[in-house]
């Protein structure tokens, strides 16, 4: 259903915090002139943490109507409130995205039973395709190999971003859940052996500052060709990890900043990147070809 390089795009902000839409339409176009695969707007690198429910529900509008069905949207729907999610979910629905993307229920750390009530509750609630999403760096809870096979029985759930960065988990669930269930990473490092292993594409923090790169990477290594996949990463591989030298999404956005594509608003409790990361994404960023 989708595959490649998904871009978790950041969300541009004006000194104060308000969203500039202008620049966001922009950005939109910048993504599709440089072959990315699918926009994923409103997800954590968006600080969707920030948005208030209008905010989050515009965000998604704007974008599937400023991309007119030229690539897949896959909004970012995901809320520690099972209701919460089920009211964002539908808001994409209705505002036409192909797709959405649920993050575990943060902070509140539910059982693995809960996690499979909450997703069976929005899949039930929502006709629309929908992406899990475990990344326990930042929810508190781990949505195990198992509970995700049976998740991907449910007929609307068809797929699941892992963003662990272990590739077992991959095979694991490759091997047993229905066929064609998608397995995307989270996890930019491990990308390139996650979709050699098996995986149909990456949403990315990575590719937003050096789409075409990324789109050509997540390519190669989706038809196999190890080498050439290889020769791509060893220019993205800086990118890869100096974009988490302070909490995304605050280097993704001074790096598009520094690239002409964003003004220089964050989001409290978001700061600006602090001085001392400067030089060192200036150089991951010439190292990618991006400025």
């Amino acid at each position: 259903m989708f595959k490649g390089s998904m871009v978790a795009i950041a969300t541009p902000m004006h000194d104060g915090g308000e969203v500039d839409y202008d620049s966001l339409a922009k950005y939109v176009e910048f993504h599709i002139e440089n072959d990315t695969d699918a926009l994923v707007p409103a997800g954590t690198t968006g600080e969707s943490a920030t948005l208030n429910h209008a905010e989050h529900c515009e965000i998604i509008r704007f974008v599937v109507e400023q991309v007119k069905g030229r690539i897949p949207v896959i909004a970012g729907t995901g809320a520690n409130s099972t209701q919460e999610a089920i009211d964002l979910t539908q808001c994409a629905k209705d505002a036409g995205a192909d797709a959405c993307l649920l993050v575990s229920p943060y902070y509140n750390k539910p059982t693995q039973e809960g996690l499979i009530l909450h997703h069976q509750a929005i899949a039930k609630a929502v006709a629309i395709p929908q992406i899990l999403y475990n990344v326990p760096g930042r929810t508190a809870v781990d949505l195990l190999p198992e509970t995700a096979i049976k998740l991907s029985t449910v007929e609307n759930i068809v797929g699941i971003k892992e963003a662990t960065g272990e590739i077992d988990r991959c095979k694991q669930i490759l091997a047993e859940s229905p066929e064609g269930f998608m397995l995307i990473s989270g996890d930019d490092d491990t990308a390139m052996e996650f979709l050699l292993a098996g995986g149909c594409g990456v949403i990315t923090v990575t590719g937003n500052v050096a789409p075409k790169l990324f789109h050509d990477m997540c390519m190669a290594s989706i038809d196999g060709d190890r080498n050439k996949a290889q020769e791509i990463n060893a220019k993205l591989e800086r990118l890869n990890k100096d974009l988490f030298v302070e909490s995304n999404p605050i280097p993704v956005k001074w790096c598009l900043t520094e690239m002409g594509l964003f003004p220089t608003g964050t989001r409290l409790p978001m700061t600006t990147l602090s001085n001392i990361y400067h030089d060192t994404l200036r150089q991951a960023l010439k190292a990618a070809g991006s400025i």
